[in-house]
């Protein structure tokens, strides 16, 4: 199960960002953190594919995979005093062909019944924009959230690589996507300025849920 949902991270990533994350010789999407991870899959029951998948790491497997995923990213200040239990999510991705309301609505009910049942208190994890187009849609979002969204009170992320700062054309518009755009619903709030994964050459916000 899990070497079919790094299969189809692959799948995802490679055709989403034009990159071979992981090992690409076996098309496999993989890290150092998956064996620390519990993976939540969304299985179409007809055809018994994985069609979405993504990972949870709570604070204790963070231990001993030596700190959480965002914590390779960002300088996280406030992240170990916060009290309560916490669980990053990541790698999320859904398969091209299924990204409805329906599978997507699966994955996220599985996610908030880990959180209700296991006490869970804080969702952490990172949202990415694509930087194909050097920032810019990075700097329009940004504009777009930071007036909402943007709350330091509990954990500042401090970016460890910045991304780049281009002039805003004034006919640009923000697209938020999927994924950020389902953590705002949901009444998440972004830490910090982004940070730049040049694996993924994307920007990656960090969230609090």
């Amino acid at each position: 199960q899990l070497q079919a949902a790094q299969a189809l991270r692959y799948q995802v990533f490679s055709q989403t960002y034009g990159i071979q994350p992981g090992d690409a010789d076996n098309e496999s999407d993989c890290d150092r953190y998956d064996p620390y991870c519990e993976h939540l899959l969304v299985r179409d029951l007809i055809s018994d594919q994985i069609i979405a998948t993504t990972r949870l790491l709570d604070r204790q497997a963070a231990l001993q995979a030596g700190g959480f995923y965002s914590e390779a990213e960002f300088q996280l200040i406030g992240l170990h005093s916060l009290r309560g239990n916490i669980v990053e999510i990541g790698r999320t991705c859904v398969h091209p062909d299924w990204r409805s309301g329906a599978c997507i609505a699966t994955l996220w009910s599985g996610i908030a019944q880990l959180m209700n049942d296991r006490d869970y208190n804080y969702l952490i994890g990172c949202a990415s924009i694509g930087m194909s187009d050097g920032g810019i849609q990075t700097q329009a979002i940004m504009q777009r959230l930071r007036d909402r969204y943007l709350d330091r009170s509990l954990i500042a992320a401090e970016p460890k690589t910045c991304v780049p700062c281009p002039r805003v054309p004034d006919n640009v518009t923000a697209q938020l996507p999927p994924l950020l755009k389902a953590y705002m619903r949901l009444g998440a709030r972004i830490c910090g300025e982004p940070s730049w994964d040049p694996l993924f050459n994307v920007a990656d916000v960090f969230i609090l849920l």
